[in-house]
């Protein structure tokens, strides 16, 4: 594979650069014979993103190329792009390979992997990017004299993107007597791709669960929608010492989320 080992803060520009030949016409524009199948990134699972920490999920895929051809000369640079062509999702707004190695023990087909890069603050520009992103590649072949031939390869499948969310729990008052009232709050938020920052998810439905002491086990007391803000807030009544939690699923655009949980003592 002669593209994508590299590593660093350069890689989403390598990956851009090894990609971006695919939007332009080509003299080498032409099929290469490459086959992708068995595409799988970050395990079949959401990618979840926040604001400032890259993301590198894995992906692994199965490729064959034709005879004749060694391995080093056939390339296959996966990419996800969405609401544009893999031509131009290839060239620009596209999320690009961090790396990229296959197994090679002289047969076909050939057992592949690497990861992706997701940098929020360049890669992510708007809310609208938490959505299904399809999964393309770039295949080269390559010779003693350069470039023989190129393509972009889709229909491998696609991954979802989405925001990450935190969510808080503070029980009081503590300790408290049994039998008394118990006030659990928390606050949930969500990643902002354009601010760059966490803001409230408001009117997202929470669990507020209570874990004995001495248990393994939480158990679900209430469910509660957050306020336009996000914030969330129920009553319960204190029977016995434990941790309170609030915790609720993904949604198509953004993780789930559970927070630590808030030990109370009760007297």
């Amino acid at each position: 594979m002669r593209a994508g080992r590299s590593s660093g803060s350069a890689v989403v520009l390598v990956g851009a650069l090894a990609l971006g030949a695919f939007a332009v016409p080509s003299a080498a524009a032409a099929d290469t014979g490459i086959t992708v199948t068995k595409m799988v990134v970050n395990n079949g699972k959401p990618v979840v993103v926040g604001t400032s920490a890259t993301v590198k999920p894995g992906f692994t895929f199965r490729m064959t190329w034709p005879s004749g051809v060694k391995l080093a000369d056939a390339q296959v640079l996966p990419f996800l792009y969405h609401d544009t062509t893999a031509a131009k999702g290839a060239a620009h707004g596209g999320i690009y390979f961090d790396s990229v190695s296959c197994g090679d023990n002289g047969s076909q087909p050939a057992d592949c992997g690497g990861q992706l890069s997701i940098e929020p603050r360049s890669t992510l520009d708007s809310d609208n990017d938490a959505t299904t992103w399809k999964i393309a590649a770039g295949a080269k072949i390559w010779s003693g004299s350069g470039l023989k031939s190129q393509e972009i390869l889709t229909g491998l499948g696609t991954v979802q993107v989405q925001r990450a969310a935190k969510v808080t729990a503070n029980a009081t008052p503590e300790p408290v007597a049994k039998g008394g009232t118990l006030t659990v709050k928390g606050a949930i938020t969500r990643a902002d791709w354009v601010k760059h920052k966490y803001v409230g998810f408001g009117g997202k439905a929470a669990k507020l669960q209570f874990r004995k002491k001495g248990s393994g086990t939480y158990t679900t007391l209430k469910t509660v929608r957050a306020d336009s803000a996000g914030a969330l807030r129920a009553t319960v009544k204190a029977s016995a010492d434990g941790y309170y939690r609030w915790t609720f699923g993904a949604t198509s655009t953004t993780g789930g989320a559970t927070s630590a949980g808030d030990y109370v003592d009760v007297t």
